[in-house]
């Protein structure tokens, strides 16, 4: 039991010194971090994220997002820069160096080179007194009091801050470039997440087959329209073939408990009225929400009036909507 109490609390304590950190950055915000965001912003560049070591690792998190979130970046490893890799930097580019100390060998050479070439230069330190902070154009400090290793050497406190600031960067950016949901999907098509922001309705709704019933209907034919169209349900329309309510499976169950005569029972009587609809051109996961919010699994997809198709639960799963 001891062995597992240590194993919680040394996890417990890794977490609230990494939070710790973290709020004591909300300081380092500053002229300089503002002043960063506004010259990536008018830079007609790219941005090049650099740093070795886990440093690297970080940097290539932070440019995953920034191109994802439309700043477009790209990553440096600063050993290869200064055995050839140096030759992707054009002049407009805007460099961000990560290094905790700032003073590894491979920084202080690659910053030489970098002011030469003329590009601007940012030091995400944890050291701000580094010969880093010190020949950058801009510093953002991300300065923490320890590392969560017991041994106060390998680094976590100290990329989980980098990791965070570059966080910022990239959200301040987009934001600054009034980057839309639409945005995102163009730069996320695969996947899930992808899908929730492109697939509309219309993509994925049943538009042939609509099972649709008149309103006078008997319960022959309402029974055979629900099973042969196989979507547990049927839109009923009036005579103008306006939507007017639907009858699902749920519907037929509840009726046969509520009717002794069946032979009269028409649409209209079992119907549930001013059923749930959606428009075609709406985001297929608005769809899987209104399904969530009534508890149900299929939706009317209306069109000025009329039955345009349906969209199942089914549908959305078969595309991993949900």
């Amino acid at each position: 039991m001891n062995i597992i109490k240590n194993i919680k609390n040394s996890a417990i304590k890794v977490l609230q010194t990494e939070a710790e950190a973290l709020q004591n950055l909300i300081p380092n915000i500053d002229e300089d971090f503002e002043s960063c965001v506004k010259e990536i912003l008018r830079s007609e560049g790219r941005v090049v994220i650099t740093g070795v070591g886990k440093s690297a690792l970080v940097a290539t998190k932070i440019v995953a997002t920034l191109n994802s979130t439309g700043t477009p970046a790209l990553f440096m490893h600063a050993a290869d820069a200064i055995h050839g890799d140096l030759g992707m930097i054009q002049r407009e580019d805007f460099v961000i160096c990560i290094s905790k100390s700032g003073n590894t060998p491979e920084i202080k050479v690659l910053v030489p080179m970098l002011k030469r070439m003329g590009s601007k230069l940012v030091a995400l330190v944890s050291n701000t007194e580094s010969y880093l902070a010190e020949q950058a154009d801009f510093v953002l400090n991300a300065t923490i009091g320890e590392e969560a290793c017991p041994l106060n050497l390998a680094p976590t406190t100290s990329t989980t801050a980098h990791m965070a600031m570059g966080d910022a960067l990239a959200v301040c950016l987009l934001e600054a470039r009034g980057f839309s949901s639409d945005d995102f999907a163009r730069y996320h098509p695969g996947g899930s997440l992808g899908k929730q922001l492109y697939l509309t309705v219309d993509d994925l709704m049943v538009k042939d087959a609509v099972p649709q019933v008149n309103e006078g209907a008997d319960l022959t034919e309402v029974i055979l329209e629900i099973s042969g169209k196989r979507l547990g349900a049927t839109a009923v329309v009036n005579g103008d073939q306006h939507l007017v309510g639907i009858v699902t499976d749920g519907d037929l169950r509840r009726m046969l408990e509520k009717h002794q005569d069946l032979s009269t029972v028409t649409a209209k009587d079992i119907m549930t009225k001013n059923p749930k609809t959606i428009a075609r051109n709406e985001y297929a996961v608005r769809a899987l929400n209104f399904m969530r919010e009534y508890n149900i699994t299929q939706l009317v997809v209306e069109e000025d009036g009329g039955v345009r198709g349906f969209i199942h639960i089914h549908d959305l799963m078969k595309e991993g909507i949900v």
